[in-house]
């Protein structure tokens, strides 16, 4: 503990704030260890408000999984709104240590509401900062190349839609930001969206958290492009009109009204969903079985207030786009696998009202989804703005084939990796662990 002689010979802190003074006072003299009590308050905070600094350059190193610039820059920003927040409060403790002994009980309580206030604060910004810090460092572990080959794959999602688009639109930046953290299911934070763990911040980039275990499975790796999709409805602005087109489509094809208002309710995971199928085709609907393809109970469990369409309806809503988009053969082979591992009996947990009509239901979601014009496209519908097609099979092919044997795959767009992975292990030449130290070797280059 600081000594009573060295208190005495303080000079004012950055804080203005003065040490106690007086040659009679002992540490256990209430006045003195009051005193002291305010001063070390003080510079606790200050130290304390210096320790949270912006991040510099290099820090999470400089190679391709790195944070870009302006990742940092729109996290710096943040932290730097936050501390000037705090810095306020901090001068404030700092003037009531000062005058503890002068101002009497008042003086005192004031003191103690003060520093209650700046702990609360200081403890949102570590909040803020920590996240970041958490989230950044990854790119200097062992995750580093997978977080990055993540990223690039949400980059090239994100660039195929723009760059679809009937006319131009200001490019969003930063670009989405992978991380990995525990637990089953992958998710996304959009743009913009305010945080509890941010302190109800918005957030200034999307975020896709991929759990472990996705990681190590490239295979698995659907679920980038459907939670970059989310991003993208929320970007391009239709999370407001999706739903009244989705009713409205419903109402032209004599659809009840009941069963208008729950797909309106699943608009955005089925956007999702059907993006997911233009972006990386058929692979998108193999990977979405993986991952709903659980008990039938649990398949077909029905919830009146669920943001997602229960997930046995889910690959037939892509097996029906796949249809659409030239890939019948596909959607015939999804379809018979779907059916022996969900038979008609494994339906029934879904009310006879939402089964009935299910295809033209279907149907009138994909119209007003991908094949409806909207402004936010330019003029254009989203199976014209962005579009798996045959040919892009044939690519997908040749690249499974490169990633067998650790060829280059080339100008393949990052996001058709997946397919491709996905056609390599299906073959069962490649051993996995191989397939998956290729598919990253591949997004790392370039």
């Amino acid at each position: 503990m600081t000594s009573m002689a060295a208190l005495r010979s303080s000079k004012p802190d950055a804080a203005g704030v003065i040490a106690p003074t007086s040659a009679t006072l002992s540490p256990a003299d209430p006045p003195a260890a009051l005193t002291y009590f305010a001063w070390r308050t003080a510079v606790n905070s200050r130290r304390y408000l210096d320790g949270l600094r912006p991040f510099r350059p290099g820090e999470f190193g400089s190679g391709p999984s790195s944070p870009s610039a302006a990742h940092l820059d729109a996290v710096n920003r943040m932290i730097g709104a936050a501390r000037l927040r705090q810095e306020r409060e901090e001068r404030k403790l700092a003037l009531q240590a000062r005058d503890v002994l002068r101002g009497g009980d008042a003086a005192r309580a004031t003191l103690l509401t003060v520093k209650e206030r700046s702990e609360t604060l200081a403890r949102e910004t570590e909040q803020v900062w920590e996240f970041y810090l958490n989230m950044f460092g990854q790119r200097t572990g062992p995750f580093a190349a997978w977080l990055g080959a993540l990223d690039r794959v949400a980059l090239d999602c994100y660039q195929a839609v723009y760059l679809g688009l009937g006319r131009a639109r200001s490019i969003p930046s930063p670009s989405p930001f992978s991380y990995m953290e525990t637990g089953f299911g992958p998710a996304t934070f959009r743009r913009g969206v305010r945080l509890a763990r941010l302190g109800r911040q918005p957030n200034p980039f999307p975020l896709v958290k991929i759990p472990y275990h996705r990681l190590l499975n490239p295979w698995s790796l659907g679920a980038v492009p459907h939670e970059v999709a989310h991003n993208l409805q929320s970007d391009l602005g239709l999370w407001e009109v999706m739903p009244d087109r989705i009713g409205a489509q419903f109402k032209r094809k004599g659809l009840p009204p009941r069963n208008a208002a729950v797909w309106q309710r699943w608009h955005k995971e089925t956007y999702a969903d059907l993006a997911g199928v233009l972006l990386i085709g058929p692979a998108y609907v193999g990977s979405l079985m993986d991952v709903v393809g659980r008990s039938r109970e649990s398949s077909a469990a029905w919830n009146d207030e669920a943001v997602h369409p229960t997930p046995i309806i889910r690959v037939p809503l892509g097996l029906r786009l796949l249809e659409r988009i030239g890939f019948g053969g596909d959607a015939r082979a999804f379809r018979r696998a779907w059916d022996a591992l969900y038979p008609r009996a494994a339906w029934e947990p879904v009310p006879a009202w939402v089964r009935a009509r299910l295809d033209e239901q279907i149907d009138a979601v994909l119209d007003a989804i991908c094949f409806q014009r909207f402004d936010q496209y330019g003029g254009k519908a989203l199976c014209n703005v962005v579009r798996f097609e045959p040919k892009h099979a044939s690519l997908v092919r040749e690249a499974a084939e490169r990633l067998q044997v650790g060829m280059d795959t080339g100008v393949l767009p990052e996001r058709f990796l997946i397919a491709a992975v996905r056609q390599a292990l299906a073959w069962a030449k490649t051993p996995p662990d191989v397939l998956a130290r290729n598919f990253y070797a591949a997004l790392g280059r370039g």
